[in-house]
């Protein structure tokens, strides 16, 4: 499995051992699972900056699923969210052409951005997952992000604590779609 992401799959302000991406392998390690999982996620990354690596990651790692968590930083940079939704829909392409399942992330931003941008932002992901009939996972962070105890000091990036809750929610959302198949 590949995590194409940003800061909240790169463990940001943390050490990778505590971020939610190595927890969920060193979960599905415990398990018995043979399941590995690359972690391409970067911090600061844009859907522009995850379309121009994936054809490469998709050659090198050679996945059978990819999971987009992608789209947050260009919402916060302000980017028109039609070529966010262009760009995840490229994104989808071209897994689905290198025959790799394709999960995307649901992602949500703080309503100051107003409430028309912000509608638009968070629909765009369940539009790409509707049209290209592949799953859609809610936003990991939905509770975290009200328990201040379980965000950093900049409020946007989650706390080592909470990291294990990611991979409590995380994990069960993969496995159902990968035993689906």
């Amino acid at each position: 499995m590949l995590i194409l992401g940003d800061s909240l799959s790169a463990a940001y302000g943390l050490t990778q051992e505590q971020g939610w991406v190595y927890l969920l392998q060193d979960a599905w390690k415990r398990d018995g699972a043979n399941i590995e999982v690359v972690n391409a996620a970067i911090s600061g990354d844009t859907t522009d900056g995850g379309l121009a690596r994936l054809p490469r990651l998709l050659s090198l790692h050679q996945p059978t699923h990819l999971l987009i968590e992608l789209g947050g930083n260009d919402a916060l940079q302000g980017h028109n969210p039609r070529k966010i939704e262009q760009n995840i829909q490229s994104m989808v392409e071209l897994a689905k052409a290198a025959d790799v399942k394709v999960m995307i992330q649901e992602m949500q931003i703080p309503t100051n951005y107003g409430r028309r941008y912000t509608q638009m932002f968070t629909k765009l992901f369940a539009d790409v997952a509707d049209k290209n009939d592949v799953p859609l996972i809610p936003f990991f962070l939905a509770d975290i992000a009200l328990d201040t105890s379980l965000m950093q000091q900049d409020g946007i990036h989650p706390t080592a604590e909470a990291q294990p809750m990611i991979v409590e929610f995380m994990k069960p959302q993969f496995e159902a779609l990968m035993l689906a198949e």
